[in-house]
């Protein structure tokens, strides 16, 4: 699982310009099944999403966003293993490694 951590680099102007674009972005990663969660930063300065999946894929599909594309973002990646959720994320949880 990784925890995708967005932030802007461009003015709040620009991004909200292609933040319809980025939303079916979004809505298109989870009917793939790759996002689990995403919202705003607080202060409003990026995003996180929580997505699973191969790295190399999640990769390619975040050099797809909108934002990406514009070069209005920059993203950092952090792989966990999710070995304890609360009950309604039971299905992502992981053993970890022997």
């Amino acid at each position: 699982m990784f925890i995708v951590s967005l932030s802007y680099t461009a003015a709040l102007e620009e991004i909200d310009v292609r933040l319809a674009e980025h939303v079916e972005w979004l809505e298109a990663g989870y009917a793939a099944g790759v996002f689990l969660a995403s919202g705003r930063k607080v202060p409003r300065d990026g995003g996180v999403i929580l997505a699973r999946g191969e790295r190399a894929a999640l990769e390619a599909r975040l050099a797809d966003d909108p934002f990406a594309r514009a070069g209005l973002a920059r993203y950092e990646i952090t792989e966990f293993i999710p070995t304890m959720t609360v009950d309604e994320l039971t299905a992502v949880r992981e053993r970890l490694p022997a």
